[in-house]
């Protein structure tokens, strides 16, 4: 009996055998992600629960009256009312369903897709940019594993989500919101959501860094939104067509209760993931198919100073946020001089400004808007504030401070790029409504108030990048919390309108506390307090930099 016949093969062997493949260690992965996530999801599918069941119950006691429900249709049924909810269709009887698909449903899918995105970019581009992915990939993983993992999860909070919406709401005993209509309700999120998972799988292997795949990816949930918001206001289903966000709000819960049109958001949320894997192959590990470009063999005097180097490090992101929010303005200002004609029948906005005092529709619409394009605005200082964080997780920061770089010096370059960056896209979207609503309204003089309105939120950005400074120095695991604010002035500055939110609840944003220029008057002293908290909670975040241990590779 040879050695050959009498040694068995070692079990590991079988287990690799069987296992390998492009997909190997996908079902770890899985369990891993879950694991890192395991507060992130819960908050994330209990917030847009709670936002969602509580909005749907505000509408029983606000809109109790049927008188009530058919102001408020007079009221969306202006292009501005369209523009900001959905359809037309589900105005023809607008019960307290049919509220909720119509006001709720293009408003959550942004949130939702948002979720899908960053844990696409967290679970994929982010463990390459990091390194994580190289080491784990040393082991029996699979090329494709990552990428699955992700999809997967992404996959598992949507539909955990949509099963939630689908019982929660089924259940509340709310008139008009049936199950039938919740379990379609619930399933249009979770459809909207994987299609943007599927475009971030996309994005993800364009660039190598995570800030630039989800900067794309979010890019087209806001291209989704305008194509709807377009669409819808000047009455051209073509352009809602052209928007999944369009298709989930096209089925109608509570209304019609299609289903058809979520085989269109499966449709392309494979064919994106398809996309996805195919383009993964075509690239190396912790590189992106965009090349990186070689620089100049001789660095400019720019890039030596701090302030230059963090403002190259800035630029793209600063300059796709100044290009969108500028046509976001130009979008708002283009409907503006038909403000008169869309917003006299309503009493609510009667009685406000009356309370304002001489302000003209147009003013008062221009202001309704400008808190929309200023939150827009702080996603961009939380992005750009958080920026030093991501370096210091890619350890490329302690080379740096090996020099004679100071903390201080490093970290508030990063943060003057975020203040005035945040300045320079209000500015920008204040010209682009100012510019657009002088001329569709024929008054010149509209440009400087809509600019100087929009330049008023630049104390409220600056406390935001306070916010985020602040938890970037002292609490670097927590920073992502920065996201918070944006998020907060979002839901209140958005939704508050429309549902009536207490007014201590918009106290709390430091959007809340910005004069609504162009139709209230200028008042300086809540500009300067705010000017203030932002240094001191800027010095604050550079102390507690200057303070913590470095993280290090």
């Amino acid at each position: 009996m040879t050695a050959a016949t009498t040694t068995r093969a070692p079990a590991p062997a079988r287990s690799l055998t069987h296992s390998a493949g492009s997909l190997a260690g996908t079902r770890t992965l899985i369990r891993f992600n879950l694991r890192r996530d395991r507060v992130r999801l819960p908050v994330w599918i209990l917030a847009l629960f709670v936002g969602t069941a509580s909005t749907a119950s505000k509408y029983t006691t606000l809109y109790a009256d049927p008188a009530d429900r058919a102001s408020v249709v007079t009221t969306m049924k202006s292009p501005a009312g369209l523009a900001m909810t959905g359809p037309e269709h589900y105005l023809d009887d607008y019960t307290f369903g049919s509220m909720t698909g119509h006001q709720m449903l293009g408003f959550m899918a942004v949130l939702v897709g948002l979720m899908s995105v960053l844990i696409i970019t967290r679970h994929t581009r982010e463990e390459e940019e990091t390194n994580r992915a190289e080491l784990v990939r040393s082991t029996v993983v699979g090329r494709h594993a990552h990428l699955a993992a992700a999809l997967t999860v992404a996959v598992l909070a949507n539909l955990a989500l949509a099963l939630l919406l689908a019982v929660g709401l089924g259940s509340m005993g709310i008139d008009s919101i049936d199950t039938g209509g919740s379990l379609l309700y619930g399933f249009a999120h979770a459809a909207v959501g994987v299609v943007f998972a599927g475009v971030a799988a996309v994005t993800v292997q364009i660039t190598a860094h995570t800030r630039g795949a989800s900067g794309t990816a979010m890019a087209v949930i806001g291209l989704a939104y305008v194509l709807r918001a377009a669409g819808d206001a000047g009455g051209d289903d073509a352009l809602s067509w052209l928007s999944p966000i369009g298709w989930v709000q096209r089925t109608y819960p509570y209304v019609d209760d299609r289903w058809w049109p979520l085989l269109l958001c499966a449709a392309l949320a494979v064919l994106c993931s398809g996309a996805g894997f195919v383009l993964s192959t075509r690239r190396d590990v912790g590189a992106g198919l965009r090349a990186a470009r070689l620089g100049s063999p001789v660095a400019s005097t720019s890039l030596t100073r701090p302030l230059g180097f963090a403002l190259r490090l800035h630029r793209s992101v600063l300059a796709g946020f100044g290009a969108g929010l500028f046509l976001m303005g130009v979008m708002y200002g283009s409907i503006l001089g038909s403000a008169d004609d869309m917003l006299k029948n309503i009493d609510q906005l009667q009685e406000a400004l009356k309370d304002i005092g001489g302000a003209t529709m147009e003013e008062s619409f221009a202001s309704m808007v400008m808190v929309v394009l200023a939150v827009v605005a702080a996603v961009y200082v939380v992005m750009a504030t958080l920026r030093p964080r991501s370096e210091e997780n890619a350890g490329r920061v302690e080379p740096l401070l090996a020099t004679g770089l100071s903390r201080a010096r490093w970290a508030g370059s990063h943060l003057v790029v975020a203040l005035a960056g945040g300045t320079v896209v209000l500015l920008l979207a204040g010209l682009g409504i100012g510019v657009a609503g002088a001329a569709s309204a024929g008054d010149s003089g509209l440009l400087l108030k809509l600019v100087g309105a929009a330049l008023a939120y630049a104390p409220a950005l600056w406390v935001t990048v306070g916010v985020a400074a602040v938890l970037f120095g002292w609490l670097p695991r927590a920073a992502s919390a920065a996201w918070a604010v944006p998020v907060y002035a979002f839901v209140v500055g958005y939704l508050g309108q429309l549902l009536r939110f207490p007014h201590w609840m918009n106290n709390v944003s430091p959007f809340g506390h910005v004069p609504q220029l162009p139709a209230a008057p200028m008042n300086w002293t809540p500009l300067a307090v705010l000017t203030l908290i932002a240094a001191a909670l800027i010095l604050l975040g550079l102390e507690g930099f200057r303070r913590r241990d470095l993280q290090t590779k």
